[in-house]
């Protein structure tokens, strides 16, 4: 498959439209919220294209991204989004609305598998073998070929897949859990940013 990367620096660009369904990505530091910044997003319009957003991180001002997160009119697919929602609110200052989590989705409807990662579910439904030898590389500086490369396929198969799962979803009625998950989501975030990381729910 041909991707067509776009890198931009700071910001999305003024004229850029992206539809009403996009997948988003996050790149940081490391894990730790406060610790280690947020360094790049990256978007796909689902058509095989990638626009990665190197962020200035001595002052984060990305009005056009920011917009496009917050927009309640636009789908956000993300893949695991709970890390970074709260990259975002943390540095972007801004909420991410209208979201979908693959992950979520996978746990829901792919309860015959205990392998919810990214990489699997590429191979299971697009039959495309990714690597993610650069999954733990540092995003802070200048970015090489392949690490575009491999922030590009974090969102390019995106849409496809959660329309896979989706379908799941919906055979073994498990649509409606999922979407009560979702709404949960922004909670379970600000537990992470209040630094509640154990299962509140446990005993």
């Amino acid at each position: 498959m041909n991707i067509d990367i776009k890198l931009h620096k700071n910001d999305l660009p003024d004229d850029l439209k992206l539809g009403n369904v996009i997948a988003v990505d996050g790149e940081f530091m490391g894990l730790n919220i406060r610790r280690d910044p947020l360094c790049l997003i990256q978007i796909s319009t689902g058509k095989s294209d990638a626009h990665i957003i190197q962020l200035d991180r001595s002052n984060y001002h990305a009005p056009n991204l920011v917009n496009v997160l917050s927009d309640k009119n636009v789908t956000k697919i993300f893949h695991y989004a709970r890390a970074d929602l709260a990259h975002i609110k943390y540095y972007l200052k801004t909420e991410t609305n209208n979201i979908l989590d693959t992950k979520i989705a996978s746990k829901l409807s792919r309860s015959y598998s205990d392998n919810h990662s990214l990489k699997t579910l590429i191979k299971e439904f697009i039959n495309v073998d990714i690597s993610k030898q650069f999954q733990n590389s540092d995003f802070g500086g200048d970015l090489s070929s392949a690490q575009l490369k491999y922030c590009a396929n974090d969102v390019i198969y995106l849409h496809k897949i959660h329309d896979e799962l989706n379908k799941i979803l919906v055979r073994e009625k498990r649509i409606d859990l999922y979407t009560d998950c979702l709404k949960f989501l922004k909670t379970r975030v600000e537990l992470d940013l209040a630094l509640f990381k154990d299962d509140i729910w446990s005993h």
